[in-house]
């Protein structure tokens, strides 16, 4: 058997023209686990969202843009390279919605032989918008283009020793300058979208503690992971347990999302008498528009405008030798033909 690695993340706008970011919007909230509605009603919902977000995130992208490209494409390129030195097997990297495209990947992989492929979703925390999109997406691009190549997937890894130790590792610095508080702000999903993923049907959001009690429901619940990894990296990192909290960012429409939402947190913190605050967003491995835009300037803003004195936010693990290392041991496991953890 042949093997190779794909890496696959969210992905991003070609440039930071309307055009670009309106294609780019369209394939992504046209997605059926995205927006998980009727495709008519999509197809209306996502119109009407087309006629003034491109314009608006093309401007946000701006703020952020590198001179070779896009940040998540970027980073995540250095991140391919920097794991392929470590491993003999073929690392190809694809973004869920635009380019580098999935099939391309998966082309380049059937034409050097590779028939047995390890997928690393580039997402600590399973959840149908993120995760589970892309892994349906490659295992149909699979069965259309190289029908022999065999799938293994990396399963969610938001609490797992070596991604905890990389996040505590790339934050020590912020958190040894000193801080008020803490605040974890993980990527919002609409609570249907917990629902829908549990697969005993009742458990997640029936009771307020949902996430302490056993179920398996857990193996695929967004909130219960990120709770995790919170409590896993805290213990790592010595944070006080008066020092911190979690909140989700970046939702989109009318429907409640999960909470508490970051930019209400980003207002009532300051209330609370936190002047100087840390931002950490362990949902993503890489920083996008969501960390360095919308909790980097944004975020900070409306924290300052709220009567705070200073906001920082972590960079995410991006490059980081540990998070490299946590990679490389994924797929050491994989060519050792070990179960993956």
């Amino acid at each position: 058997m042949n093997k190779g690695v794909l890496l696959v993340n969210l992905g991003s706008p070609d440039s930071t023209s309307v055009g670009d970011v309106r294609r780019y919007l369209n394939e992504f909230l046209m997605d059926g686990r995205v927006i998980d509605t009727p495709w008519l009603l999509r197809r209306f919902i996502v119109g009407m969202i087309l006629i003034n977000r491109p314009k608006q995130a093309a401007e946000a992208y701006k703020k952020i843009w590198l001179p070779e490209g896009s940040p998540l494409i970027v980073t995540s390129k250095r991140v391919q390279t920097e794991l392929q030195k470590c491993v003999t097997a073929p690392v190809e990297l694809a973004m869920r919605y635009q380019n580098p495209s999935i099939p391309d990947a998966i082309r380049k992989l059937r034409d050097r032989g590779v028939d047995e492929l390890f997928l690393i979703p580039l997402f600590p925390h399973y959840a149908m918008s993120s995760y589970e999109t892309a892994v349906e997406r490659v295992k149909e691009v699979v069965a259309k283009l190289a029908p022999q190549m065999r799938v293994e997937v990396q399963p969610p890894y938001g609490g797992a020793p070596d991604y905890i130790a990389a996040l505590a590792a790339s934050a020590a610095n912020h958190l040894e300058a000193g801080y008020d508080h803490l605040l974890f702000s993980f990527h919002g999903i609409p609570e249907r979208h917990l629902r829908k993923s549990d697969p005993t049907g009742g458990h997640c959001l029936t009771v307020s503690n949902c996430c302490e009690t056993g179920s398996l429901a857990h193996a695929t619940c967004y909130r219960a992971q990120c709770f995790k990894t919170v409590a896993a990296f805290v213990a790592k990192a010595g944070v006080p347990v008066n020092r911190y909290s979690i909140s989700f960012q970046s939702r989109l429409g009318r429907d409640p999302w999960l909470k508490p939402y970051t930019d209400f947190e980003l207002v009532e913190l300051p209330r609370r008498g936190v002047k100087k605050l840390l931002v950490i967003c362990p949902a993503f491995v890489s920083d996008c528009l969501e960390t360095l835009e919308e909790i980097g300037i944004r975020g900070r803003r409306i924290f300052l405008e709220a009567g705070g004195k200073e906001c920082a936010q972590i960079p995410c693990l991006n490059e980081h030798p540990l998070w490299i290392a946590a990679l490389e041991k994924m797929v050491r496991r994989f060519l050792k033909n070990q179960p993956p953890s």
